[in-house]
């Protein structure tokens, strides 16, 4: 792969296309955990590859998780951008709300296409700290920072996104089994 990011510095399209192909599945499923409209996921994939390729100069490789970590790190700054720009993401103010757990059985019985069908069934604020800190791996401090809120407020937008998960899988349990 460091022949082809090497490829992509010289303005290869062949080697940037190879780049593309081999990221943008997992990157489309990401975007779209995050932006409902499959059209603007698709569009914010495009405008962090063009920011990937407009700014490989300043990209490091050491290995394949590198490429991998830069270029989610892209797209999910890419969605919090469109979502913040567009006002589209409602947070309750809260200071503190008390972790949740998730019952990690029943999310076993589901596969991949339902999880991202009960992501996106999660009111907007609930999805976004969801995603960061669940998927992700930020952390609230990160994630404060991130989308402009207090540490309490994610906190209590996760613990509500679990909460409301908690709800919903149950009713639809025997649907989604596989």
């Amino acid at each position: 792969m460091n022949e082809i990011i090497a490829a992509c510095k010289r303005g290869n399209r062949t080697a940037q296309k190879k780049l593309f192909e081999t990221y943008s599945k997992s990157l489309l499923m990401l975007c779209s955990r995050y932006v409902k409209d499959h059209h603007i996921a698709e569009e914010m994939l495009l405008n962090g590859f063009y920011k990937f390729f407009k700014t490989i100069d300043r990209f490091l490789y050491t290995d394949d998780n590198s490429i991998s970590s830069w270029l989610k790190k892209i797209m999910v700054n890419e969605c919090l951008m469109y979502l913040r720009d567009d006002r589209k993401i409602r947070f309750v103010q809260e200071e503190y709300a008390e972790e949740v757990g998730v019952n990690d059985v029943i999310l076993e019985k589901l596969n991949t296409a339902v999880i991202l069908k009960l992501i996106n069934a999660l009111p907007d604020g609930y999805r976004m700290v969801f995603n960061l800190y669940v998927v992700e791996g930020y952390t609230h401090k990160e994630i404060a920072q991130m989308l402009q809120i207090s540490e309490g407020t994610s906190k209590s937008q996760l613990s509500k996104a679990r909460m409301f998960l908690q709800k919903i899988v149950p009713q639809k349990k025997t649907v989604y089994e596989r």
